[in-house]
């Protein structure tokens, strides 16, 4: 896989040197950051407000629990690669895979507050079957919301965090507080706490109780 070279470009995050962490440290440094979508319909952008961490092979709730598949080979390359998947055959889910290449693990994007784009993203939504008025904090609340709202799909698997359609950049807003919890919407592995969000912000899409991490 070609990864673009965006470090000399002020905002953007540097693919290797971003991802290729601790999951826990990427998922909550990637709060504050600003998720972008360019399409021909225009550009979406919203601040991620909320992530959850899936790492490796003993994480029940992680899909490379069954080792290596052709679904979970995203998993298992390099880092700063999106891993988009359907879940339960509704929502596609965006990930960014973390860790060197052969470690699987990525954060789930669970939330964002939107910035750019709000008409685009609120017109989406309701072509998908949103009932109006959608207030703009509802707008990319949830994983499956927010990938409607930002136009990606499955499609989008494998594409390199660093753009030129999806990137994720540093827009110097951080985040305005920070707190974990176990991670939710799943059946197994719900004891770790790998869910981070900030709890200022309306967009977060689940429980705002913190746990001790």
């Amino acid at each position: 896989m070609r990864f673009c070279t965006l470090k000399n470009k002020p905002g953007f995050i540097s693919t290797r040197e971003f991802y290729a962490r601790e999951t826990l440290t990427v998922a909550r440094e990637l709060l504050g950051k600003v998720l972008v979508h360019r399409t021909p319909a225009g550009v979406a952008a919203g601040v991620i407000v909320e992530t959850e961490a899936y790492i490796g092979e003993d994480d029940p709730a992680c899909h490379a629990a069954p080792g290596p598949t052709p679904r979970n080979a995203p998993l298992y390359g390099p880092p700063g690669i999106a891993y988009v998947y359907l879940n339960y055959g509704i929502h596609s889910l965006l990930n960014a895979v973390t860790e060197p290449a052969g470690s699987p693990a990525a954060v789930l994007i669970r939330a964002l507050e939107p910035l750019d784009g709000i008409d685009l993203m609120r017109r989406r939504r309701v072509r998908n079957g949103a009932a109006r008025p959608l207030d703009t904090h509802a707008i990319c609340r949830g994983p499956g919301n927010l990938t409607v709202a930002m136009g990606i799909g499955l499609r989008h698997n494998r594409e390199d965090l660093a753009g030129p359609r999806i990137w994720i950049e540093d827009r110097g807003l951080g985040a305005t507080s920070v707190a974990w919890s176990p991670r939710i919407g799943i059946r197994v592995g719900t004891d770790r706490p790998w869910r981070c969000f900030d709890p200022t912000s309306p967009a977060v899409s689940g429980p705002r109780a913190a746990t001790a991490y």
